[in-house]
This record gives structure tokens, sequence and C-alpha cells, in this order.
């Protein structure tokens, strides 16, 4: 039997603000200062649920660069367009993911896609940022665009809850994404009255956003939006009652044990090395985008 992942605590967002003018977030960490428990994962991000009223103007987030960590976007309602210096263009729509490796330096932008500008509708989506080792720091940049019809899913009952493999390995299912450290990252969907053992690996940071819904682990409720818990990296399972209908992100991943020092943007594992890439940045060296009208 495997031995059970201890919840260590259950955060809330502790600062909301807007990315852009497209973009309302709530912000799980780092403004819950999670640190290494929660490594190789940087930032989650929770954009919406928001509704925009129809518009003839773009919305979003302009040109702005990344170095040294990778961008994973997922989608629940609106579509997001991208393009990078990279020559990367694509629309991220429900239930499509966008893994972007920055690396050695991207610019990108992030503005609402257009017939979505238009007609108006609720966004919601998540940007979590990935830290990359120190090896893949200056690696060439990469981008993997997966649609919702090319990420595996699995049904877990009879009462329609289902797991979709974003990256890793679930019960032999090999997750859509490509990662370069160890990572399993889950869309969970239960419905009410499911009772869901989630195996991770003992080696891996573990935590469950809670995007809505009710579920009880360890006899503790947790329900509402936007609730983020966090487990011990010992034990390999995680038991999941459903209370309510819930919308769950599983992420987990094995800790890059290695300084991190971050500017804005930029993360990397020193200050010089911040400060080269702002001036790789000003210089051009991760390329600029043509203007969009806005």
């Amino acid at each position: 039997m495997n031995k059970p992942k201890r919840l260590l605590r259950v955060v809330e967002s502790q600062s909301a603000y807007w990315v852009g003018d497209g973009f309302p977030v709530r912000n799980l960490f780092p403004s819950n200062p999670l640190g290494a428990d929660i490594s190789p994962f940087l930032m989650l991000d929770y954009a919406g649920p928001h509704e925009f009223a129809p518009s003839d103007k773009a919305r979003g987030g302009g040109e702005h660069p990344h170095r040294g960590f990778e961008t994973v976007s997922i989608a629940y309602q609106g579509s997001v367009g991208h393009r990078d210096s990279a020559g990367n263009a694509g629309v991220i729509r429900p239930g499509d993911v966008q893994w972007m490796t920055a690396a050695s330096g991207v610019v990108h932008e992030e503005l609402h896609e257009a017939d979505f500008v238009k007609r108006g509708g609720v966004l919601e989506m998540i940007q979590l940022w990935v830290n990359l080792p120190r090896s893949h720091k200056m690696s060439a940049p990469r981008y993997q665009s997966l649609t919702s019809a090319n990420i595996p899913n699995a049904k877990l009952d009879e009462q329609g809850s289902e797991i979709r493999i974003i990256a890793g390995n679930w019960n032999d299912h090999p997750g859509g994404a490509q990662t370069v450290t160890p990572i399993e990252l889950y869309d969970l969907r239960l419905k009410k009255g499911a009772h869901f053992d989630l195996k991770i690996p003992a080696a891996m940071n573990t935590a469950l956003f809670l995007l809505k819904g009710a579920i009880s682990i360890e006899g503790k409720s947790i329900e509402g939006e936007a609730k983020l818990a966090l487990f011990s990296m010992t034990g390999e399972s995680i038991m999941i009652g459903a209370q309510a209908d819930s919308t769950i992100l599983v992420l987990a991943g094995e800790p890059i044990d290695e300084p991190v020092a971050q500017m804005g943007p930029f993360v990397m594992n020193s200050r010089p090395e911040l400060l080269q890439a702002v001036e790789d940045y000003r210089s051009g060296k991760m390329g600029h985008l043509t203007p969009t009208p806005r």
C-alpha cells in the first residue's frame, strides 16, 4: 500500500492584479512564499473567470521577454493568440495548452484572439512558470502547442469524472508535453461523490489547485475558488473525495536544487546572469516583434 502524502497547508491568493489590459489574475505563488516546497514551479497565476464585453480593440499583454524558464498556459474559457520572436504563432482555445520553453531568450506577446475580442465572453486561464536547471537555461527555445484533441484523457468512473494528462505519465498514459525535468501535470475533473486515489512519485513536490468545487483530503474540506493545497514530498498517494463537481489542476515535479535569482521576466542562478539577460534583451539579442495594431 502506498504511503499517503501529508497535507501541509492550504493557501489562497495574496495578490490580484492585471497583466496588460486582458488578464485579471489572482496569484497563488510566489505571493505565498512556498519556495523550495513547490520547486520546480515558480509561479501560478489564475486569470479570471472574467467576462469581457465585445470590442474592436485588441486586449492582452504586449511584447515582453523571458529567459531561463518555461511558461505553461492552460485555457479553460476564452481564446488567446500568441506569437514570439522565434517565429512561433498560434491560438490557445478552451482545453488547449501552450508550453513555451524560453530558455536562452524569447520575446512574445499574448493577446485575446480576434474573434473572441469581437464577440466578447468569459476568459479563464492558468499560467505556470516552470524553472529550468542551470544546464538548460541557455539552450535553444522550444514551443509546444497542445490542442485539446492531442492531450490524452482517461475516464475515471461512470459518472463522468476524467483526467487529462498534460505532462508526465498517469497509469501508463503518457502526457502530451515533453518536459526538461520530471513533471506530472494533470487536468482533473471529478463529479460529486467521486473518490480518486492520486498516485505521485515520492521524489516530487506536489500541489493541487482547486479552480472551483469542493473536495475533501485527510478529512479536511477545501471548497470555493482558487485554493492551493500543498503536500509533503514523502509519500506517494493522495486520496481525494469530491463533495461537489470539482475542477483541479495537479502539479508535481522533481525539485531543482540550485540557486534561484529572479529579476522580472528573467530567472537565472546569479545576479550577473540577470544583468546579462537585461543587456541581451535591450540590445536585441532575443529578437523583437513587429507591432500589432491595438
